[in-house]
């Protein structure tokens, strides 16, 4: 007979449930949330798994690597599809939540959600940790302009390098103001030179990178907007088409539909957040400040004309992706004239 559990994960303990083919419940268990733990109860020969469920999470792709090591079934189920499926319960537990997994794991009701490899899960570490580390900085600037303005003194229109130095003039003759606002100063010139180290880390790798070197060539995509991409999209072969990616990113608009009623709302935003955003600005730039005309640019003008300029970006967004997708796959640089032929690389 064959076997299903469904994983409900929390920080300490996870909750397991294994029902047989039928849907009866085999048993249910608390386990230590670590990857061997979970093995040594799940390796028992006594069960026949044909699919483990583990919902995506933020201890998911350490878990899913250590178990799929292990020989396990283990399939790592979207988060949204998996809510909605569970919301049908009364009451909300971790012991009803196994439950219910394991369930959609029998009846084969679930999404499955793709795992990273571990190369692009240590990319992506590196750039949330700079864009932490860069909002951290910025959101000191901001303060020390605010507490400054409460005592009449603007900082004004001023870049990073001369922050500091801006500041030393605004408070100079003002001791006391100057000993409250110079530890805010030393936090941010911290914060600013480790954001510089990762921002190299980030240009050493892309460097390096064949693939995104090649994305660069795109108008208006940089190298944090290559290393995103291809962190995100980690296995092209995974999209059967390149427009398959757009609603991965949350980039389409959502269709709401029934009877004789059809309205099309927003963009989704399901996905990658950070991506997305990335995609959105490299848009703004193609737009706004890319000199060198394209066929992508007069598209995006004329769909500004029809549509207005910000479903422009949006939609040039989400072109970015699908053309960045196939220029991925083909092995291709990018073609500034629909006529000119791709180059290989």
């Amino acid at each position: 007979m064959k076997h299903h559990a469904g994983l409900d994960v929390s920080v300490k303990e996870t909750a397991v449930c294994i029902v047989d083919e039928t849907g009866t419940v085999c048993r249910e268990m608390k386990v230590p949330s670590h990857p061997e733990d979970l093995a040594r109860v799940l390796k028992d020969p006594a069960w026949n798994f044909e699919r483990i469920g583990l919902e995506a999470g933020p201890l998911s792709q350490w878990l899913f690597e250590g178990l799929a090591k292990a020989g396990l079934p283990l399939i790592c189920i979207e988060t949204r599809h998996t809510k909605a499926f569970l919301k049908a319960q009364v009451n909300k537990t971790d012991r009803n939540d196994a439950r219910g997994i394991a369930q959609m794991m029998r009846v084969n009701l679930f999404r499955p959600v793709h795992v990273k490899t571990l190369t692009n899960q240590k990319r992506r570490a590196l750039l949330t940790a700079r864009k932490l580390l860069q909002e951290k900085a910025i959101a000191i600037e901001n303060d020390i302009r605010g507490l400054l303005r409460n005592f009449g003194l603007k900082v004004g229109i001023v870049g990073t390098v001369k922050f500091e130095q801006r500041i030393h003039e605004l408070v100079e003759g003002m001791p006391d103001l100057a000993e409250i606002v110079e530890p805010l100063l030393d936090a941010r010139g911290k914060l600013r030179q480790h954001f510089a180290t990762l921002h190299r880390k980030l240009l050493a790798i892309v460097r390096d990178d064949e693939v995104c070197r090649r994305l660069m060539t795109t108008p208006g995509v940089g190298p944090v907007v290559a290393l995103a991409y291809t962190t995100t999209i980690d296995i092209p072969a995974r999209f059967h088409n390149s427009k398959a990616v757009g609603p991965v990113l949350g980039l389409t608009p959502v269709l709401h539909q029934s009877g004789e009623s059809r309205r099309v709302g927003r963009i989704s935003l399901c996905g990658d957040d950070m991506m997305r955003t990335l995609l959105y600005e490299a848009a703004q730039v193609l737009l706004t400040r890319v000199t060198k005309w394209s066929w992508l640019k007069a598209w995006a003008m004329n769909v500004a004309k029809r549509r207005g300029r910000q479903r422009a970006i949006v939609a040039l967004a989400r072109r970015l992706a699908v053309i960045m997708h196939r220029m991925w796959s083909d092995g291709t640089r990018f073609r500034w004239t629909k006529e000119s032929t791709p180059v290989a690389v």
